[in-house]
């Protein structure tokens, strides 16, 4: 295209958060000669107030195109489109009246991502708002200033619904789960099925799909087979349960998740242009996920250890495609078969 990096720009003291691009056209199109990017770090789950949307979109409208993407794959809301003279003004605008910092870019830790978490959901089994927070905090450095072979991106799932696809966009996937039984309200499962209560919440209320089967909409479309009704009551067998949500979403009054709830957390998710989309690997099933997460940062710090000698300039576990054994090796635990995604991989 027309467009190219021109070399490095960025603000002083930073490695990352702004993309540089020149057109090879200048004296053509003069306006337009430099159209650099700026990635804004965005809030735990996307929260903003008005007054601060309207102050970000005056600022990038006095100092930039006014073009914005709301919001880029890693999350930060992306603003696109300004001259080099202009980023130490926005960079100094933004830190100093809107307290607001830059996203990740280059071979850094990405602009970590989380889902609405406890705000809002009660499926939410970790606070993924504590953990979005306390990281990017935590790894400022990691983040502005790039010293690794590739980018790294950490996301923060409640739950395995996975509403921020950690497990298909993240180098280090963090789903929230639960280690005990899910939890029935037998009462509510009847409602359900003598369609007193709508299920899906409702969501599929305006189509006609006739009277709520149980068998036929939730048990026999479990992918264990870990569930049917006795007596009148639904029953499961909670050790062959794979947390993978169906019945909780179709019955969230009758259905929820268990209360001894920690995070799982997975490794090597990366979408190679042949290999095609690949998802992140079970690494650790259960870890403790309280602030201010120590046990959590000596995994992340395990990890990037080791990557910097094995990984060159790749993604963390194209370093090695046995990415589960990989990671029990760098973590020193012991492997399991859920770390096997094939044959092949082990």
């Amino acid at each position: 295209t027309h467009w190219k990096h021109g070399g490095i720009v960025g603000v002083f003291g930073y490695g990352g958060g702004v993309i540089g691009r020149y057109s090879d056209l200048p004296e053509r199109f003069p306006s337009i000669a430099h159209f650099h990017t700026m990635r804004i770090n965005q809030p735990a789950s996307k929260f903003y107030s008005s007054d601060y949307l309207r102050c970000i979109c005056d600022l990038w409208e006095y100092r930039g195109s006014g073009m914005m993407n709301m919001h880029g794959s890693t999350g930060d809301m992306v603003c696109i489109g300004t001259f080099t003279e202009q980023l130490e003004p926005i960079f100094y605008e933004l830190g100093h009246v809107l307290q607001q910092d830059l996203g990740g870019s280059g071979s850094n830790l990405r602009t970590p991502a989380c889902c609405i978490g406890k705000a809002r959901c009660e499926y939410a089994c970790i606070d993924t708002q504590a953990m979005c927070y306390e990281l990017t905090h935590y790894y400022q450095d990691e983040l502005h200033r790039p010293a690794f072979p590739y980018k790294f991106k950490f996301k923060f799932d409640g739950c395995p619904n996975g509403c921020v696809a950690s497990i298909a966009r993240s180098d280090m996937s963090f789903i929230g789960t639960w280690k005990d039984n899910i939890r029935i309200d037998q009462e509510a499962v009847q409602a359900y099925i003598g369609g007193e209560i709508a299920p899906n919440a409702g969501a599929h209320a305006g189509k006609d799909g006739g009277k709520f089967d149980i068998d036929k909409e939730v048990i026999s479309l479990c992918p264990t087979n870990c569930m049917w009704m006795e007596d009148g009551k639904l029953m499961i067998d909670d050790k062959e349960c794979t947390r993978c949500m169906h019945c909780i979403n179709v019955m969230p009054r009758a259905l929820k998740p268990g209360v001894e709830t920690e995070c799982s957390i997975l490794f090597g998710a990366k979408a190679p242009i042949l290999d095609g989309a690949q998802m992140s690997v079970l690494t650790i099933p259960f870890m403790e996920c309280e602030a201010p997460y120590d046990n959590i940062k000596e995994v992340v710090e395990k990890i990037w250890e080791w990557w910097p000698e094995e990984g060159r300039t790749v993604n963390v576990w194209r370093a090695d495609p046995a990415s589960g054994i990989a990671a029990a090796e760098v973590l020193e635990i012991p492997p399991m078969p859920q770390m096997v995604k094939s044959r092949g991989a082990t």
